[in-house]
């Protein structure tokens, strides 16, 4: 019997990269999954939805539980990052950065704890190594993606007694669309891809497939005793120190 047998699962920003290798994952396991993004999407059953608007995370838990009934798993993946100095940022934009990183995926977990609670469900937050360390210019998005895993800590010990894990996944380097036309952007795509390998003590940057495995494992059964964690998924790049 597949794992995910009669659960249903919600992935934001599953039409691509991580989402969309988390959103196959767990469908191929037996799960019923629903993305909730921009644009539609044409591989999974799936909801329009803009989450720089606070008014939408409640609606699309609400358009889950009407076609389905039930939620057993929530997967806050949705994000944005926006590259900017910490004195040319303007507050409408370090709002933005914050509104779609951490607050949606806060109404999200408010909108579906009642759910997850008759359930006794799961949620895992796609967070950062960028919550835990800063690459130049990205202070708004270390500062969410810090938050996020704040509050994976918070949920964890607020619900755990009523039957609801939390943990995150914390991505470094991996192989999406988005990372591959940014390095296709370079005037020297060969020597980046071969630079950036190299920072990594596996030798190599990773795959979407790759964290879904860690999903798939954080919200399923045998991971019963786990919970408030962040999970580092970067092939050891924040492991490794910087030559003398």
């Amino acid at each position: 019997m597949k794992r995910f047998a009669d659960k249903v699962a919600l992935i934001t920003g599953g039409r691509s990269g991580i989402g969309q290798a988390i959103a196959h994952r767990l469908r191929d396991e037996g799960a019923k999954v629903f993305t909730a993004q921009r644009a539609p999407d044409p591989d999974f059953p799936n909801f329009t939805a803009d989450f720089s608007d606070p008014t939408t995370p409640a609606q699309v838990i609400e358009q889950v539980i009407a076609d389905s009934g039930q939620l057993d798993v929530l997967i806050n993946n949705a994000g944005m990052m926006q590259e900017s100095s910490i004195e040319a940022i303007s507050l409408e934009d370090w709002q933005r950065n914050l509104t779609v990183n951490l607050t949606a995926p806060f109404l999200l977990i408010q909108a579906a704890l009642p759910h997850l609670r008759a359930t006794q469900g799961s949620i895992v937050n796609i967070g950062s190594i960028e919550g835990l360390g800063a690459n130049p210019g990205h202070a708004a998005y270390c500062a969410s993606k810090a938050g996020l895993h704040g509050l994976t800590r918070a949920v964890a010990v607020d619900h755990g007694p009523e039957g609801i894990r939390c943990n995150a996944v914390a991505p470094g380097w991996i192989d999406t669309d988005l990372n591959q036309d940014f390095i296709d952007s370079m005037d020297d795509p060969q020597a980046f891809r071969r630079d950036i390998g190299k920072i990594h003590p596996v030798d190599r940057t990773g795959t979407p497939a790759e964290v879904a495995a860690l999903v798939a494992f954080l919200v399923a059964e045998e991971s019963g005793f786990i919970t408030g964690q962040v999970y580092t998924v970067d092939g050891g790049r924040m492991a490794k120190l910087s030559l003398p």
